[in-house]
C-alpha cells in the first residue's frame, strides 16, 4: 500500500493508551484542532529512546505556542511497554504514548514495514504528520523506514 497523501483524510482506527482497555478513537483524537503524530519502530530501541522520542518531548512547549493541540508517538507496540517507555523518559502530559498492537491503523496508512529480522514483526516506518481537523497537512517518511532525518521534530516544527 502507498503511504497516505497531504489532503487525505485520517482513516479511522483503534489505538490503546495505558493499557488494552483504554482505546482511543483516532476520528475522535485528531477530528478537531492541529495535532502531530509521529510513529517509530520501537519502545526503547536507540534512536527512538535517545533521539526521536525526547526531542518532541523537549519541543512540547515550542508546539503547544503555535496551536498545536497534542502530540502523539505511535508505534507496533501494546500498551503497556509504551506506557513504562513514556514514563521512563517524562512523556507524560507531552506526549501521548499511543499503541497500535497489530500494525491495522498505520497499515491502513502505509506507514509499516517489515522489521521481523531484527525486532520479530512488521513495524511502525518512522515518520512524522500533522493533522489539522482530522486532514494530513504534512507527511514526512524515512526514505529507509528507520533513519534519523526528516521525521524528527525540529524539522517537523520548522514545517508549521
Amino acid at each position: 500500500m502507498s503511504v497516505i497523501t497531504e489532503g487525505t483524510k485520517l482513516p479511522s482506527g483503534t489505538l490503546h493508551e495505558s493499557n488494552p482497555g483504554n482505546q482511543i478513537q483516532t476520528s475522535t483524537l485528531f477530528s478537531t484542532g492541529t495535532h502531530i503524530i509521529f510513529g517509530v519502530p520501537g519502545a526503547f530501541t536507540p534512536g527512538c529512546h535517545k533521539t526521536h522520542l525526547p526531542g518532541y518531548i523537549q519541543d512540547y512547549a515550542k508546539y503547544t505556542k503555535k496551536g498545536v493541540s497534542s502530540i502523539s508517538c505511535v508505534s507496533v507496540n501494546d500498551a503497556f511497554v509504551m506506557a513504562a517507555w513514556g514514563e521512563s523518559v517524562g512523556a507524560e502530559g507531552k506526549v501521548r504514548m499511543l499503541a497500535d498492537p497489530t500494525g491495522a491503523w498505520l497499515r491502513e496508512m502505509g506507514l509499516v514495514f517489515d522489521a521481523t529480522p531484527l525486532l520479530g514483526n512488521e513495524r511502525a516506518k518512522r515518520f512524522s504528520l500533522v493533522v489539522e481537523d482530522g486532514v494530513v497537512k504534512k507527511v514526512n517518511v524515512e526514505e529507509d523506514n528507520t533513519g534519523l532525518t526528516c521525521s524528527l521534530s525540529n524539522v517537523l516544527f520548522d514545517q508549521l
